[in-house]
């Protein structure tokens, strides 16, 4: 099972609507984080003496579980007639099976479609193995590198289809510090490709970049 590469066009060839106004650029919900420490750091490879596969297996786990829990904030709120296809921006994502075949999804199945397969992956153990002395297969990177690109379209979805629901919720500045630091750590290993993530590039722009001195950044817990 697999994805494929997004199409800016719609099954009959026409673009998808024009983009609407980005409430999650507006600098009162950019604002907004629930850390304030260097992410770069956070991201790095500690020492030479953790082997790479291990630190990148453990920290898409980690991002896969996070996304999947930030997108179950939402979940209620994004149905088959609320989200009638994958969307972010301009773009339609569409699901390709195996065999190839495409297809249109609503939204909650697609996203329903990307954690049922990430989470057979990361539970393989002959793929994520947990195990002393198993080794990686030979594939690892590339396999990371595809659970990257799907997670990152949910994340993309949640903040153009479901921002305003996140703001209600009070979670942006969650959903905010996920997704500098998923776009960090992509990046810091060259894991999903710029052509992918551009349509989020204004964002991650604001995002990734340090916070001003003494600015309050903190979300209240609920």
């Amino acid at each position: 099972m697999s994805i494929r590469r997004k199409s800016k066009t719609k099954p009959n060839g026409k673009k998808a609507p024009a983009e609407e106004k980005k409430h999650y650029m507006e600098p009162e919900y950019t604002k907004v984080r629930v850390m304030d420490f260097d992410l770069k750091d956070l991201v790095a490879l500690p020492t030479k003496e953790i082997d790479l596969n291990e630190w990148l297996a453990s920290n898409t786990t980690t991002f896969f579980n996070l996304i999947n829990l930030q997108y179950s904030t939402i979940s209620e709120f994004c149905t088959g007639d609320t989200c009638q296809a994958m969307t972010a921006c301009n773009t339609i994502y569409y699901w390709y099976d195996e065999r190839g075949k495409k297809t249109k999804c609503t939204a909650p199945q697609y996203v329903d479609l990307v954690m049922t397969f990430v989470q057979k992956l990361v539970t393989d153990e002959d793929i994520f193995p947990t195990k002393y002395g198993k080794d990686f297969p030979n594939s690892f990177e590339s396999l990371v590198k595809k659970v990257c690109r799907y997670l990152f379209h949910v994340l993309a979805h949640i903040y153009w289809a479901h921002f305003k629901e996140t703001v209600a919720l009070e979670l942006q500045g969650h959903l905010n510090t996920l997704f500098a630091h998923f776009i960090v750590f992509v990046r810091e290993f060259n894991l999903v490709e710029p052509k992918e993530t551009c349509i989020m590039d204004d964002l991650s722009e604001v995002l990734c970049a340090p916070l001003p001195p003494h600015t309050h950044n903190h979300v209240t817990e609920r």
